[in-house]
């Protein structure tokens, strides 16, 4: 596929594709090579501005404040099924952009359109309560959408978390404004232009794309954004609140994590192997609620390290439309932080049990390739297992008790999600909880859950929720009613 047929229009704002100035445009590349994929628009303050106010106008229109409950919910079913008939080319066009193995991005496309079949369901069925005060007086609330909702997306799941946006968004009735990472924009761009044959009011849907640190800024800080939602590092989550509380624009943060598979000796062995292994690959392990810990028991580390060595060392990398095992991490900046922190480990004498290392072979001389790594026996408090990596790396501590465990899992600044392996039902229980985190999984490790599952963090991984019925509170606000009669 040539750049030339990759090519985007601009941005989409109010309904139109806005041709892009040609002195600003950023240039989108394959990770798996380095070679061009795409030109997209370089926007900032001036294109957000007129989204915003693009949105503001749609989501106050006589057309959209008359848009009956249940076609904005048929019109989300028809998004999943335009999504599903495009599967080939979404899939294709997110691993180009991301990196991925192609089977994972076919994944991707089917949740994308898992979400809007979601909320399509609950267009119709958002409702309120009616709570008693007094005699003579009726009191209810109802929930009203919130405005124009915000949406600066990640680069390692651009598809997926662009459609659990939008689907969530006009469920609830509002208007928004997506920034895609300028990294992979390819995949918004793409399913905005799908959702064109939809009969949306103008404005309902825009997406601007551009850097962080403009159009992203500009996103947060404007006046007349209702409502932010932001995933990605805890330093530029940092930054997304303190600008949106100028305007106090409530925020919703997902910032990652540093998620523990917590295995106890009397698990069972092979499937927590199989899960610990996928839970840090998946993606080149550049997924929020990886499984880049594993707090294992004394008894079975050096068994378990080892079998879980093996499994690596038999993995393939390659680029992702080959379907190997392992793609690449999506640039030389990721590429070489990870390496930052492998050096760290070694120059500190931490034991790399497997991995650690560059592949410049196999075709990947000029991609962002790294052997899946363990390093072993890494005291809790160190930096390497403290800090989100965000690649294929997984930190190994060692507990004895169960009290140790908990300790060691809850150690950290993040808490995200975690895994508890074990065949008491008991320990099971009060392990989790006593963990200081968003989810839990018991005997299986979700990454991040499924479509129904309310998803965020503890601590510096967040807060709010997104997914499921519990994203509604984000995006809506109660009004209470009191009638006197």
């Amino acid at each position: 596929m040539k750049a030339a047929d990759l090519h985007v229009k601009g941005a989409y704002i109010g309904g139109e594709w806005v041709v892009p100035d040609e002195g600003k445009l950023i240039k989108v590349r394959n990770p798996a090579d380095g070679s061009l994929l795409a030109l997209v628009p370089r926007g900032g303050e001036e294109e957000i501005n007129l989204a915003v106010k693009a949105a503001k106008k749609a989501f106050y229109s006589k057309e959209w404040k008359s848009f009956p409950y249940h076609k904005r919910g048929r019109l989300l079913y028809q998004t999943a099924d335009l999504i599903r008939e495009n599967k080939e080319e979404l899939a294709r066009l997110e691993t180009l952009d991301v990196g991925k193995p192609l089977i994972q991005a076919e994944t991707d496309v089917e949740i994308a359109a898992r979400y809007f079949e979601f909320y399509a369901g609950v267009a119709d069925k958002i409702m309120g309560e009616t709570i008693p005060v007094e005699d003579g007086i009726i009191d209810y609330t109802v929930r009203e959408p919130i405005g124009v909702v915000g949406h600066i997306i990640p680069w390692n799941y651009p598809l997926q978390i662009a459609a659990r946006s939008i689907a969530v968004s006009i469920a609830t009735g509002n208007a928004c404004v997506l920034k895609p990472a300028e990294d992979t924009p390819l995949t918004t761009l793409k399913l905005v232009q799908i959702m064109e044959a939809l009969q949306l009011p103008k404005g309902i849907i825009n997406v601007v794309t551009g850097y962080g640190h403009e159009a992203g800024a500009a996103l947060s800080a404007h006046p007349e954004v209702n409502h932010i939602t932001f995933t990605g590092s805890v330093d530029t989550g940092k930054r997304v609140m303190e600008t949106a509380a100028k305007n106090i624009t409530p925020v919703t943060l997902e910032l990652g994590g540093k998620s523990p598979n917590i295995v106890f000796a009397d698990c069972n062995e092979e499937n927590a192997l199989n899960w610990a292994l996928k839970s840090i690959i998946q993606n080149a392990g550049q997924t929020c609620s990886a499984g880049s810990r594993l707090v294992i028991e004394k008894s079975i580390k050096d068994s378990f390290v080892e079998k879980l060595a093996a499994k690596m060392e038999k993995l393939t990398i390659g680029q992702g439309l080959e379907n190997h095992d392992l793609g690449p991490v999506l640039s030389e900046k990721q590429f070489e932080r990870i390496q930052g922190f492998l050096d760290l480990a070694k120059k500190d004498g931490l034991k790399i049990a497997t991995g650690g290392e560059r592949v410049l072979d196999n075709g990947c001389e000029s991609g962002y390739f790294l052997q899946p790594t363990i390093i072993d026996e890494v005291p809790p408090e160190h930096y390497v297992a403290q800090e989100e990596i965000f690649g294929p790396v997984l930190v190994v501590s060692i507990f004895e008790t169960e009290e140790e465990a908990i300790e060691i899992a809850n150690g950290t600044s993040y808490g995200l999600v975690a895994g508890v392996w074990t065949e008491n039902a008991g320990r099971a229980h009060r392990v989790a909880n006593s963990l200081q985190c968003g989810q839990v999984f018991i005997n299986h490790y979700g990454a991040g859950g499924g479509i129904t599952q309310p998803f965020g963090g503890y601590k510096h991984s967040g807060f709010g929720r997104e997914k499921g019925l519990e994203a509604i509170k984000n995006y809506t606000q109660v009004k209470n009613i009191a009638l006197k009669y």
